[in-house]
């Protein structure tokens, strides 16, 4: 068994409902097998970056201990953000 890592991952949403949004995220990383969820910051509103006809986001940091290897850990967040309507772009 691989030992738990710390990890620290930044959320943000800017969309529908936003702190509803991250809400859910956190609940969903609290839920991530062979992870424990140590601490989640404040929530903060900030004005977008680049185009300003946007809304503002709401920001976070989550404190994670992890036993998932470094590619499942980013698999399970996409996942995350898939389940919750994050439509990326080709980039």
């Amino acid at each position: 068994m691989l030992p738990a890592e710390r990890c620290y991952i930044g959320l943000g949403a800017n969309l529908v409902e936003p702190v509803a949004q991250l809400q859910a995220a956190v609940t969903a990383l609290g839920q991530l097998p062979e992870t424990e969820l140590v601490q989640v910051s404040r929530f903060y509103s900030s004005k977008p970056m680049g185009p300003q006809d946007q809304p503002d986001y709401v920001n976070a940091v989550a404190a994670l201990d992890t036993r998932l290897t470094p590619l499942a850990l980013l698999h399970a967040l996409q996942q995350i953000e898939l389940a919750h309507g994050r439509q990326r772009k080709a980039e």
